[in-house]
């Protein structure tokens, strides 16, 4: 039996057996042969380098169809790199005469390769690294099998344990067989947790070393509430989690005869609760579990879960599916926030040294504006069969909003030339989530039709805190007093035009977070779908008036701790059971 711990990210409990998922990283025994063999290893390291060459042709080709001669050209270095005698010749040399395996000679020479682009100080060059990494798996892939494990090989229900996981594996896998989650790496706001929230099931990422202790088949339990993993647990643990098992299925039943109730707290205010999603399927459960629409729709899943741009008419089928399914009720479709992710990284010649401060969100997209242009007339497509509005995200400069609705406008006029419908009166907002944004969000004001808070962006550029490293994870915290102070200059900002506010951040969900929201003014939250019902347990639970008094002494506490503490022990003595598990 051994216990870890992580970070929860998306709450249930399951029990079950181990899908251990390999990384990609190929480990090469250092092997060598036989003085006669040298001939057949060369020829093998010959065959794979070729065998790479062609994947690679047959990728570029794909690539100017799809994404034009530009964008293809980054395929041309990786090709050359493998023509390059300079590469090509050590390699045969280590074989012939150090007698090296073929994938020995291979991995030595890339690692030689690396190290000196590594130690060339210029970015031209120390960016070629990753690039590198990826040739040398390609060639040994040919050379040893693509014996790494992938989702599709998953044939029963199990829980997955990984090192990590990417955009593409995270939303790509069969919902029906994966039963949670559990990885070494990532954070609340990792792409494994949103997607994992979002399709309820249970995860706990930053494991340290799980993939290491864990073994294929191995009985496990995994605690997405409180952060636990189990492996090899005890007869009474198991009995133990069977229980909170059933109590929390109590739970949610309960929750669901009490969809229909209203959202409204204990003093008569009204707040709405909405939820984000990744995909048109969830529209049902958000109206299921009680919510009142679509606060956050985050389109850039339609790019990660594929290996191509989609078209306009995927993007257009997907939209329609949301504004058919929410049945009139709210539906905001953020445009892509695409750029701190693989995505963009491996489109452009040289990758970004810091891309979550580089050409992302809206910035990508006004730099890409055939891209930008085809999803914008897909959504005002799908606004002709019912209402949605358009929000862009990590806006920092009033240019930037006014050249993104100038751009929907452009594109209002081409559809209209063509005889498409649309919504000529498009509601067009904004996230907050940059420091910048909040401290001028008057001036925002002006040319946004709403404010949506973005809590995973505001607090990670805020506190300086990367988001998605589990090293600095216990620091990510929405209750630091200076993004407390933001979320009210945003708020004092939209009231200056009355313009609506919400918070679709993970951090909504998070009860003492909530409270606070409630009192800074905030009427309109966001969240998982999972989390809604207990939100609404919440709002029903607390005087509107009473989280106002206990934000304004909040703004005035030095520490995220001290803020935290004084919310709770607030809310426990004037609102007794709001922050109870709620299982039984």
């Amino acid at each position: 039996m051994e216990v870890l711990r992580g970070i929860a990210v998306s709450p249930g409990l399951v029990i079950g057996r181990v899908f251990l998922l390999e990384d990609e990283d190929r480990r090469v025994v250092r092997r060598f042969t036989p003085a006669a063999g040298s001939a057949e290893e060369s020829d093998r390291a010959r065959a794979a380098l070729q065998a790479s060459i062609s994947d690679l042709q047959a990728v570029k080709e794909r690539a100017e169809r799809e994404m034009g001669t530009e964008a293809a050209k980054i395929f041309l270095f990786h090709i050359g790199v493998l023509q390059d005698k300079s590469l090509r010749d050590p390699i045969f040399k280590r074989i012939e005469t150090e007698h090296m395996a073929a994938e020995h000679a291979v991995d030595e020479t890339f690692g030689d390769w690396a190290r000196r682009f590594a130690s060339m100080g210029d970015s031209a060059f120390t960016t070629k690294v990753n690039d590198l990494e990826d040739l040398r798996n390609r060639v040994l892939g040919h050379l040893m099998g693509e014996h790494n494990r992938t989702l599709d090989e998953l044939k029963h229900p199990a829980i997955v344990v990984a090192d990590d996981l990417t955009p593409s594996q995270a939303a790509g896998f069969n919902r029906e067989l994966v039963q949670a989650f559990v990885t070494d790496r990532g954070g609340r706001t990792s792409h494994t947790a949103i997607v994992a929230r979002a399709l309820n099931i249970p995860a706990v990422v930053g494991v340290r070393g799980v993939d290491k202790a864990a073994q294929e088949d191995q009985a496990i339990i995994v605690d997405g509430l409180e952060g636990v993993v189990i492996l090899d647990p005890t007869d009474e643990q198991l009995d133990r989690y069977r229980d909170r098992q059933a109590r929390l299925e109590r739970r949610q039943t309960v929750w669901k005869e009490r969809a229909s109730e209203p959202s409204v707290t204990t003093d008569g205010v009204p707040i709405r609760l909405l939820g984000n999603i990744e995909f048109p399927d969830e529209v049902a459960h958000v109206l299921e579990v009680g919510g009142h629409g679509v606060g956050l729709y985050r389109t850039e899943f339609l790019y990660l879960t594929s290996d191509r741009e989609p078209s306009e008419e995927e993007h257009y089928n997907a939209y329609r599916r949301c504004v058919e399914q929410v049945r009139g009720m709210e539906l905001v479709v953020r445009t892509v926030d695409l750029g701190a992710d693989k995505y963009t990284q491996h489109r452009v010649e040289l990758p970004e040294r810091n891309p979550f401060l580089g050409n992302r969100s809206i910035r990508y997209c006004l730099s890409n504006l055939p891209m930008f242009k085809r999803q914008l007339r897909a959504i005002l497509r799908a606004s002709a069969h019912g209402p949605l509005k358009i929000m862009f995200p990590l806006i920092t400069t009033v240019q930037e909003l006014r050249q993104a609705k100038a751009i929907v406008r452009d594109v209002m006029e081409d559809l209209a030339e063509e005889g498409i419908p649309f919504d000529r009166n498009v509601p067009m907002g904004m996230m907050v989530e940059v420091p910048a944004a909040a401290v001028i969000a008057s001036s925002f004001a002006r040319d946004a039709a709403f404010f949506s808070i973005g809590t995973n962006d505001l607090v990670q550029y805020t506190l300086a805190v990367d988001r998605t490293n589990e090293r600095v994870a216990d620091l990510f915290t929405a209750m630091h007093p200076a993004v407390l102070r933001l979320v009210r200059d945003t708020m004092r900002g939209a009231k200056s035009r009355q313009i609506p506010v919400s918070c679709c951040g993970e951090s909504a969900a998070e009860l003492d977070f909530a409270v606070l929201l409630i009192g800074l003014g905030v009427r309109t939250l966001s969240v998982g779908s999972f989390s809604i019902p207990q939100v609404k347990r919440l709002v029903r639970s607390v005087s509107a008036e009473e989280c106002a008094r206990i934000a304004r002494r909040a703004l005035s506490l030095e520490s995220p701790s001290d803020v935290s503490a004084y919310v709770r022990e607030r809310v426990r003595k004037a609102m007794p059971g709001v922050f109870d598990s709620g299982e039984d």
